[in-house]
């Protein structure tokens, strides 16, 4: 029985998806171990430090799908070891030249090694699906460019901006995002192969070359030196896994606010027979970005654990080990689930342009008091603008007046600026600054830095 909602059948889908999930199952975990040995008797094998038959028949008969996982847990149950019971059933399952399996390595050399090998696949998978998500985000910038929506600080109305340049922000990040996933993909994808205290002991002067080999041999890369103690790659990988998910979190909130009945400028996909409420059968409710959104407070939980698995006594421990085989699981399952989530949510986002403008205009004009007191000041002061606009403004919010109505009828205002003056002024549309400059440039930016895979509009 599953005790974690990761691997719910009800309930897994919302915290992670299969594939994620496969990489970092138990199977994946012992046949990546398997694989560390295999590449490591290969080489022994090659360089004379075990028969070469030996490893030959090592290769051939290694198989980690043919282990039984419920038999070796039961011994490992007896050893309370987490490494031996494995190498007790691949040395059976591998007969006579099981005698030359795990030959001059540590424990920690195969998990950790093997733990590599899965960050390598879940890599490929986190950057192909943030490409995917920075890609959707470009086609949305551009379709919305110019589509006119109230642009928000402190949770209130501010200025005029388009719904493209705050997406354009969004994938400006998702830009970094996979800059930062290229910088650590070397420094991630190392192993180690260098024994009990990663000195090579018991391989003596051809450790290192067992090691560098074997590592070729997995496509990872070799460290300066064994890094048993130092866990400072995996804190790496969590520290980007957690920019990815804090900005899809973000992204997940802002349009959870935006689709608010009162607000209503967006809509999450919707499909028949979706349902919101058991007991309300109108609500349409914004599951998917609750779920977006959501994940991002568990996964800083367990990047916080990583982190504290940085403190390492002496040579090695297994206290702060440990955390990480619950944490770099989580981190990676809740994160592909929140790129999934993101890809399926702005593919079929309904952006409701309509009920955008209304929003702008809501306030009556009172969105473009900025614009008006740089117009103004342009003829009376900024200083002097700043205050006699102020006092308009006030005296429209809290007497529920057309803010065009209380700036004509102001003694001062009415004999220097034009009723035309004011409607120009007060269109928002006048007063989006750079937005769109912005977005053509984000896209630019985004379409050279070479991590997009779709090519761009003609023009661009």
């Amino acid at each position: 029985m599953s005790s974690h909602p990761i691997d719910f059948l009800l309930l897994g889908n919302n915290f992670g998806t299969p594939e994620m999930r496969e990489i970092w199952s138990e199977q994946n975990r012992l046949t990546q171990q398997i694989n560390v040995e295999v590449a490591l008797a290969l080489t022994e094998g090659e360089l004379g430090v075990i028969p070469q038959q030996a490893a030959l028949t090592i290769a051939e008969l290694a198989d980690a799908s043919q282990l039984n996982i419920e038999d070796i847990a039961a011994s490992g149950s007896q050893m309370k070891h987490s490494l031996m019971p494995v190498l007790s059933a691949l040395q059976q399952q591998c007969g006579d030249a099981g005698e030359y399996i795990h030959y001059g390595a540590t424990t920690q050399d195969i998990v950790d090694t093997a733990t590599v090998l899965q960050l390598a696949q879940t890599l490929k998978v986190i950057v192909r699906d943030s490409t995917a998500v920075a890609n959707v985000l470009k086609s949305l910038a551009r379709e919305h460019q110019y589509t006119l929506m109230a642009g928000r600080t402190h949770g209130m109305q501010a200025l005029p901006t388009t719904f493209g340049f705050k997406v354009a922000v969004w994938l400006d990040e998702f830009i970094r995002h996979l800059d930062r996933l290229a910088a650590i993909t070397p420094r991630l994808l190392t192993g180690n192969i260098s024994g009990a205290i990663s000195t090579y002991a018991a391989l003596g002067e051809a450790g290192p070359e067992v090691e560098r080999r074997t590592l070729a041999r997995l496509n990872l890369n070799t460290p300066n030196i064994g890094w048993q103690a130092a866990r400072d790659r995996f804190s790496e990988y969590a520290s980007v896994a957690v920019l990815i998910s804090g900005t899809l979190g973000k992204i997940g909130n802002e349009l959870y606010n935006l689709m608010r009945t009162e607000i209503n400028e967006i809509e999450e996909p919707f499909s028949s027979g979706k349902i919101g409420s058991t007991t309300m059968p109108h609500k349409r409710n914004p599951a998917a970005l609750e779920g977006l959104a959501s994940l991002t407070q568990p996964l800083l939980h367990s990047v916080s654990l990583i982190f504290q698995s940085m403190h390492v006594e002496h040579e090695r421990d297994a206290m702060s080990w440990r955390a990480e085989w619950i944490a770099l699981p989580e981190i990676s399952i809740y994160l592909s689930s929140q790129l999934q989530n993101a890809q399926a949510i702005l593919s079929g986002l309904t952006v409701n342009k309509g009920r955008m403008l209304a929003n702008l205009q809501m306030q009556d004009g009172l969105l473009l008091s900025e614009k008006v007191m740089f117009e103004v000041g342009k003829k009376l002061g900024k200083q002097t603008a700043h205050h006699l606009v102020y006092d308009c403004a006030m005296q429209a919010f809290e007497k529920r007046q057309s803010f065009k109505t209380v700036l004509l009828s102001h003694p001062v205002l009415a004999t220097s600026i034009t009723e035309q003056d004011f409607d120009h002024w007060l269109d928002p549309a006048h007063y989006t600054g750079c937005a769109a400059q912005k977005v053509d440039e984000v896209i630019r930016f985004a379409l050279q830095s070479g991590h997009l895979t779709y090519p761009e509009e003609t023009g661009l």
